[in-house]
């Protein structure tokens, strides 16, 4: 049967805490003395700042264009990722000497880069409207006056960077207006020399000779159906030419085939069956001769030489019969077919005429489509200069509205170029820091006070769990047997045994104590080395 685990009193945890009290007040101290002693030899972190607003152009937006918001924040972005870069921020490593403790023990450039970027903040200002009007950089570092050369430097980045993307998007766009303008007046010239050359062209298809050229064309038709009809003509001779020269040529392969057929085949004459018979009768011999004999012996071998002698004039009889039949094939094939000769000639003679009529047909037809093209071009010759008068006009018009746009472009350029324009400058400088924002010593204490109290209660725990588990107690008995309890007992000691448990106790606490000492410094030895109170004091004053 089981029993409900008993619930304690407050007072009597607080017993066990009493009881207890050194396994939680020893890793207290040793974790606090060991997290104090890190914390409070970390070095002093100070911060920075300066202020940067935008300059309004000082020109009027009529003659010079200023840029949007979204344009502005873009281009403050841009900026940004250009002057935290790594080729930005490494000659400021190097001339600032910044982490250079981190440097000295071997931690890679782009650490070291990723620490100083993260050192690096900026928060830009809006106005009620949202508009960007201005931005803050900060920057810590450990050394204040390292603060303020870096936080001016930086702000002097963003000035140089602005002013020099300013110029160069405008020498940018000013080229590619000046490439759109110089290309629109080359489409202008070609659409010029077009309409002169289309005059020029079509000075002989007027509506005078449009009678002259209908009836050139009729004669062309006549001849075109002319040729048409001598082309289909030969076609037709040369289709039965075809024809007849394929029946000459399977007259000659029947002719051989039946040359073949009239040869005698041995194997039908009456030597072929009596030397099948011969051969028949030898195998069954020289069969039973090897039962009977080794293969070795002189009869089976003479009895072997006879049945090759046998099969050896049968394939003779064979080879004899086919070198027959290949001689009458050859004189047949060498014999000349005056019929299949006379019609290839005349087919060939055919082929000829037919690429010739071919040839003058194309020809007519390229003279006809000349003709149609020249008949065409008479009415349609107005409306084609029409349409390139109005193309020119449109391209006049995009050629203008281009000359205009380069004109303002040019002036944005040279407000750029003399710092007129929209542009940065420095309101409040970098200050120097006088007292540091990091690291929060009292805080990171506090810190590992916290997690040495939580060490002491789960040693408390590890020691004391067992013990609840167990009957201790009368009242433990009482719960876990359902029994009263009549009497207690107390533990009963010799007086050896009385002096000895202080003693001990006494022991355990020295070695606790010693313990305790000697940890403090190996725990802040690894603090140290793992450096994480510096990365809790990076995160904190970020």
């Amino acid at each position: 049967m089981s029993v409900e685990f008993r619930q304690r009193t407050p007072g009597e945890y607080l017993k066990i805490i009493r009881r207890r009290k050194w396994l939680i007040i020893l890793p207290v101290l040793a974790v606090t003395s060991a997290v104090a002693w890190v914390v409070y030899r970390l070095p002093d972190v100070y911060e920075s700042t300066t202020l940067i607003v935008v300059k309004p152009s000082t020109l009027p937006t009529t003659v010079v264009s200023a840029g949007g918001e979204e344009a502005l924040t873009r281009q403050l972005t841009s900026i940004a990722q250009v002057v935290t870069s790594r080729s930005s921020l490494e000659p400021l490593v190097d001339r600032y000497d910044l982490y250079k403790a981190e440097r000295l023990r071997g931690e890679p450039m782009e650490l070291i880069i990723a620490r100083v970027r993260k050192d690096i903040k900026v928060e830009i200002n809006t106005s009620r409207n949202d508009i960007t009007n201005g931005f803050n950089i900060t920057v810590q570092s450990r050394d204040p006056r390292t603060a303020q050369a870096v936080t001016s430097e930086l702000a002097s980045k963003y000035i140089s960077q602005q002013t020099q993307n300013t110029v160069n998007n405008t020498q940018s766009a000013l080229q590619f207006i000046n490439n759109q303008v110089l290309q629109a007046k080359e489409a202008l010239d070609v659409i010029d020399k077009k309409r002169l050359d289309f005059m020029t062209v079509n000075v002989n298809n007027l509506p005078t000779q449009a009678a002259s050229l209908v009836g050139l064309l009729g004669g062309l038709r006549e001849q075109q159906k002319a040729l048409i009809n001598e082309v289909g003509r030969l076609q037709d001779r040369r289709s039965a030419l075809a024809a007849n020269l394929s029946i000459l040529q399977k007259q000659t392969e029947q002719t051989r085939e039946d040359l073949a057929k009239n040869i005698t085949d041995p194997k039908t004459t009456l030597g072929w069956a009596q030397l099948t018979s011969r051969k028949a009768d030898l195998q069954s011999q020289l069969t039973r001769m090897k039962l009977e004999l080794k293969p070795k012996h002189p009869d089976v071998i003479a009895k072997q030489a006879e049945l090759d002698s046998v099969q050896q004039a049968m394939d003779d009889l064979v080879t004899e019969w086919k070198g027959k039949i290949k001689e009458e094939q050859e004189k047949l094939q060498g014999r000349p077919d005056l019929q299949a000769a006379n019609s290839q000639t005349e087919m060939r003679l055919v082929d000829g005429e037919i690429k010739r009529q071919q040839t003058l047909l194309a020809q007519n037809e390229k003279q006809i489509a000349d003709i149609m093209l020249r008949i065409n071009s008479v009415p349609g010759a107005e409306v084609q200069i029409g349409a390139l008068d109005r193309e020119y006009q449109t391209q006049k018009s995009a050629y203008d509205q281009l000359l205009v746009e380069q004109q303002k472009i040019s002036l944005n350029a040279e407000a750029a170029s003399q710092q007129q324009g929209e542009s940065i400058v420095v309101v409040d400088t970098a200050n120097l820091p006088s007292t540091p924002v990091a690291p929060k010593r009292f805080a990171l204490s506090a810190l590992g006070l916290g997690f040495g109290l939580g060490l002491g209660l789960l040693l408390t725990a590890i020691f004391e769990v067992p013990r609840l588990l167990t009957i201790q107690t009368s009242e433990d008995a009482r719960h876990y047997t359902g029994l009263p309890v009549l009497i207690s007992v107390p533990e009963l000691l010799t007086p050896q045994e009385a002096k000895a448990i202080p003693r001990r106790r006494r022991l355990i606490l020295a070695a606790g104590v010693v313990i305790t000492m000697v940890s403090i410094p190996l725990l802040a030895l690894v603090l140290k080395l793992t450096h994480v109170f510096e990365f809790l004091s990076a995160g904190r004053a970020s």
